[in-house]
């Protein structure tokens, strides 16, 4: 599996196999694997390791909110305060998948700049 295809099916940064979360996203949206069930490479390494997360999420809920409140605002017309609260409420539907992203995508950064070998 490709890396972009990895990271979308949510596999294991490590070996690529594995799921990382135990069920799909609306029935249990942060319901993580403590370990890779095929390399048993523990997905959280430290408290406090999804931190890095939430910079990840930042940077992928910037351009979607960016393109629906130029949307709103210049091409529907709304005033520019309303075109903001219509693209935050516009956006929230995606958070959760965008939680599980960010999340995977932080794993895969994480080990490539300090990967954990297998045991």
């Amino acid at each position: 599996m490709s890396l972009l295809q990895s990271i979308l099916h949510q596999r294991c940064p490590r070996c690529r196999q594995g799921a990382i979360y135990r069920c799909p996203l609306f029935r249990g949206w942060l319901a993580m694997h403590e370990r890779c069930p095929v390399c048993h490479l523990k997905f959280e390494r430290e408290q406090g390791y999804f931190v890095g997360a939430m910079y990840v999420s930042y940077m992928l809920a910037i351009p979607p909110y960016l393109a629906l409140v130029a949307g709103l605002w210049l091409l529907a017309g709304w005033r520019y305060q309303f075109a903001l609260l219509g693209a935050v409420v516009a956006y929230l539907p995606f958070v959760p998948m965008m939680m599980r992203l960010s999340r995977v995508i932080w794993m895969y950064i994480d080990q490539a700049f300090d990967p954990e070998r297998p045991q």
